[in-house]
C-alpha cells in the first residue's frame, strides 16, 4: 500500500446524515441536478449538506478536459439542457439557500463554451431568489472574452476561477489548460469590478517559494480571495498525494497570502473552493463598506 494511502488525523472527517442532508439530496435528485460535491467527492459533502448548502454543477456532469487531479469523469458530453437554470433556481429557492455557487464542466466541444447556460442559469437564480447572494466557479472558456463577458454581465457577487496549482506542474496537472490564461481570465474579472477569487490545491509537489510567487501573481492580477486545500487522490488512476501538508503549513500560507496583499485566505487541510464561502463574501463586503464611509 501506498504510504500516501493512509491520510494522517487532521484530514479524517466524521460523516453525519442529518435532516438538512436528507433534504438537500432529495432535492437534488428530484430536480434532476448535478452537484460538484458529487462529482468531484468532496470531503465536506456532509458538513455543507447539513447547512443546507451546496455547489451546483451545471452543463452535464461530463468535462471534455481530462485533468490529472479532478474525479469529474471525462468524455463526450450531452446536449445542453436549456430548462436548467430553471431548475437551479428553483432549488435554490426550495433551499432557501442565501449564498449560492454554481460551477460547471468544461464545454469546450460548444461554440460558446456553454457561456450561455451559464448567464441564463445566474439571471434566472437572481429573478426567483433576489435576496440570494450568487457566487460562480467557472471554467476558463479558453480564454475567449466574449464567453467571459457573457458571464461578467450577468453579474454574479463573485465571480471565481481556479489556478489549481502552481505553473511548474501545469503540464502534469493540467495539460489543457494554461496558467498565464487562467490569470488572465482573473484580471478581466477584477477589471469589470467583480470580487474575484481563485483557488489551488497543495500536496502535488510544488515548493513553498512557488506558492509565494503564485499568490504575488494573484494580487497583480486583481484577486481578492485566495482559497488553499489539500489535494486528496480519488482515484488509483489519478495523480498520487506527493505529501500531506499537516495544518501549521496552512497557517504559514495564510499569513504569507495576507502579507502580499490578498484581502482573504482560506486556507486548511480540508478547505475546498466553495468551503464556507458565504462566510467569505461577508467578510469581504464588509470590509470594502468600511473602505468606502
Amino acid at each position: 500500500m501506498n504510504k500516501f494511502n493512509r491520510k494522517p488525523e487532521w484530514l479524517k472527517v466524521r460523516m453525519e446524515v442529518n435532516k438538512n442532508f436528507q433534504g438537500v439530496r432529495d432535492i437534488i435528485q428530484a430536480s434532476h441536478l448535478h452537484t460538484v460535491c458529487e462529482e468531484a467527492k468532496c470531503p465536506n459533502i456532509h458538513e455543507c449538506w447539513g447547512r443546507g448548502t451546496a455547489t451546483f454543477m451545471i452543463l452535464g456532469d461530463t468535462c471534455t478536459r481530462s485533468c490529472r487531479f479532478c474525479a469529474v469523469k471525462t468524455g463526450r458530453p450531452g446536449i445542453p439542457d436549456l430548462k436548467e437554470p430553471l431548475r437551479v433556481a428553483r432549488s435554490v429557492q426550495e433551499m432557501k439557500i442565501k449564498h449560492v455557487v454554481i460551477t460547471s464542466v468544461n464545454r469546450d466541444e460548444l461554440d460558446d463554451g456553454g457561456s450561455d447556460i451559464w448567464a441564463a442559469t445566474i439571471r434566472k437564480v437572481r429573478e426567483l431568489n433576489p435576496e440570494t447572494t450568487i457566487e460562480v466557479l467557472t471554467p476558463d472558456f479558453k480564454g475567449i472574452k466574449a464567453q467571459l463577458y457573457r458571464v461578467f454581465d450577468a453579474r454574479p457577487d463573485i465571480f471565481s476561477h481556479n489556478l489549481e496549482t502552481v505553473p511548474r506542474l501545469y503540464r502534469k496537472v493540467r495539460p489543457q489548460a494554461r496558467y498565464e490564461r487562467s490569470l488572465e481570465v482573473l484580471k478581466e474579472s477584477s477589471q469589470t469590478g467583480l470580487i474575484t477569487k481563485t483557488g489551488i490545491m497543495v500536496g502535488l509537489g510544488e515548493r513553498f517559494d512557488e506558492i509565494i510567487s503564485l499568490m504575488e501573481d494573484t494580487v497583480k492580477n486583481g484577486v481578492d480571495i485566495l482559497t488553499i486545500g489539500q489535494y486528496l487522490q480519488p482515484t488509483m488512476e489519478h495523480l498520487p498525494v506527493s505529501r500531506y501538508v499537516p495544518p501549521e503549513e496552512f497557517e504559514k500560507m495564510q499569513k504569507a497570502g495576507i502579507e502580499v496583499g490578498l484581502k482573504h485566505v482560506e486556507s486548511g487541510p480540508l478547505v475546498r473552493s466553495s468551503y464556507h464561502s458565504e462566510e467569505q463574501y461577508e467578510k469581504l463586503t464588509a470590509r470594502r463598506a468600511r473602505v468606502s464611509i
